[in-house]
């Protein structure tokens, strides 16, 4: 069975390593192009308050590294911001940008699933009123949200314990350019038994505007949450399994 990793080009390689290593065909697909924010002054911004906040919650890997790019030369803040994670790839970014371990927090790596909801049950009660917490993201260039897009739930948990919330975006996803060999490889696998891997709602969406004629009626996929299986469903995918969003799960499942 033919493995299509749909993350974007640069996140996908170590899967891609980790697939072919466990003897899969695995092939790199992005339905994401990742691209820095046109104005870097408000991460710079963010950087300047970065005492000021209670916590930072990035939502992905490439939120860390987009944000901590921007990091003053000359340090302006202290590492004691506690920062939070929704699942162990962003965790160990965090880790590998130079973050203490004990000001991460994320949910355990047991856990049923990593998202907001998760975070949210290991966070609430610690929470402070008034302190505010910065989280940052994407920004998604087909729906043009301005704030970007995700974690509304988390920052509405905060809002109603009286927390302040400010949303920073880090990094701007886009719809990807294709070449002819990629837009063929697509086309083959959505009817030939490959197993597609889908890791955002927002990939998923873009395969509407790259391929919009497409009959995914016998596509098979594995879905890291069950938000990306629903929008994978509402595209048309034949059969589509949740999985926990790491490398020795998707392994596991394969074996």
């Amino acid at each position: 069975m033919r493995l299509i990793v749909t993350r974007p080009a640069a996140q996908a390689q170590a899967w891609l390593q980790d697939l072919q290593a466990a003897g899969h065909d695995a092939l790199s697909l992005p339905l994401i192009d990742i691209h820095p924010v046109a104005d870097p002054a408000p991460l710079q911004a963010a950087w300047q308050r970065w005492d000021s906040w209670q916590a930072v919650m990035f939502v992905s890997a490439q939120a860390v590294q987009m944000f901590f790019a921007q990091r003053p030369a000359t340090t302006l803040a202290s590492n004691a911001t506690v920062c939070w994670a929704t699942g162990p790839g962003t965790r160990q970014a965090l880790l590998r940008a130079g973050v203490p371990q004990t000001c991460v927090i994320s949910p355990p790596e047991d856990a049923a699933q990593f998202d907001s909801e998760a975070l949210w049950q290991v966070v609430k009660n610690s929470v402070q009123g008034h302190a505010p917490v910065l989280i940052v993201r994407g920004g998604d260039a087909l729906d043009g949200a301005a704030q970007g897009a995700g974690r509304d739930w988390l920052a509405q948990q905060l809002q109603d314990q009286g927390v302040p919330v400010a949303w920073l975006v880090a990094y701007q996803r886009a719809v990807p350019n294709w070449t002819l060999a990629q837009q063929q490889l697509a086309r083959t696998a959505a009817h030939d038994g490959s197993l597609w891997l889908l890791t955002s709602s927002q990939a998923v969406k873009h395969l509407s505007v790259l391929m919009p004629q497409q009959d995914w009626s016998q596509a098979l996929a594995l879905a890291t949450h069950e938000r990306v299986a629903f929008v994978a469903h509402q595209l048309g995918f034949g059969q589509c399994e949740v999985i926990r969003p790491s490398l020795s799960d998707l392994l596991a499942h394969l074996a």
